[in-house]
């Protein structure tokens, strides 16, 4: 199952001023030619901005620790080559709440930039904020119990979508080293769990199981993690819950995990003759009567 975060939420509306730096309590930027802004933490939280050459006042919420103090930063996280407004906030020890505000020339205020809802995103929200230009995705990184979670956003237009994201395997240890050895790099190698790539429509366009706490590259196809065939014949099946079939992995045999479902494992074994083979092992074999 995956473990969601129900973290503090993300922010509301917002406002600017001009230059391009930063003094002990805000930060000074252009938000587009000619719109300088300049933003100033505001005591017990929000942030008060100043947009344009009028200095219009606009007032954020932003986000703040437990003593109301936050950090302003800027830069670009839309990728359009303009700067954007980034409050953060450390919560707990460990997490990081992050408020983005852009700019909007259409009202010439500054407007919150909220993560897509209704996904299956681990953290509720952007946390501890980290832009990737090279591959243009934003990832957002927390931690909930003794587990740091993982998402990737990017953008399709001006519309946000999450990339990628991941869910731990739910699979009893035993029963997987009974039937897959599973390879993990390291005596601190993670949980394993299932990244799945996703378009700007939600569709999965891949899985592959992984360390659930060392996230996958951006930009790059995901590959799974290998394992070998643990007992003499492995039968492998076209499909969650066959029943029959004529395909077998035999033991030292290795191959590629790539999903999990109800108890079974989507594997991609590659055939040195007929190329690679994918199919599902059932991990959680029924107890016999």
């Amino acid at each position: 199952m995956r473990a969601r975060l129900l973290l503090m939420a993300l922010c509301s509306a917002g406002v600017a001023m001009p230059a391009q730096a930063q003094d002990a309590g805000g930060v000074a930027f252009d938000a587009a030619p000619g719109v300088p802004v300049r933003a100033r933490v505001r005591d017990g939280g929000g942030v008060d901005v100043r947009i344009g050459k009028d200095a219009v006042l606009q007032q954020l919420d932003g986000v703040a620790d437990e003593e109301g103090r936050s950090r302003l930063d800027h830069e670009d996280v839309d990728f359009d080559g303009l700067q954007d407004l980034v409050v953060r906030a450390s919560v707990g020890q460990v997490n990081e709440a992050v408020a983005v505000y852009r700019y909007d020339a259409r009202t010439a205020r500054l407007q919150p930039l909220a993560a897509p809802s209704g996904t299956p995103a681990n953290c509720d929200g952007l946390w501890s904020l980290r832009v990737d230009a090279p591959t243009r995705t934003l990832v957002s990184t927390c931690r909930g119990g003794p587990m740091w979670y993982t998402d990737f956003y990017r953008y399709q237009g001006e519309k946000l979508y999450l990339y990628r994201a991941e869910q731990l395997l739910m699979l009893d240890t035993q029963a997987l080293a009974a039937v897959l050895a599973v390879d993990k790099a390291g005596a601190d190698a993670g949980p394993l769990a299932v990244w799945t790539t996703y378009d700007a429509a939600g569709r999965a366009l891949e899985h592959a199981i992984g360390d659930g706490l060392a996230p996958p590259a951006s930009g790059v196809p995901l590959r799974g993690v290998d394992a070998r065939v643990v007992p003499a014949r492995l039968a492998l099946y076209r499909a969650v819950g066959d029943a029959d079939t004529r395909r077998y992995l035999v033991a030292g045999d290795r191959a590629e995990l790539l999903d999990a479902r109800d108890g079974w494992l989507q594997v991609r074994y590659r055939n040195p003759t007929r190329g690679p083979v994918i199919g599902w092992v059932q991990v959680a074999l029924p107890e016999q009567g």
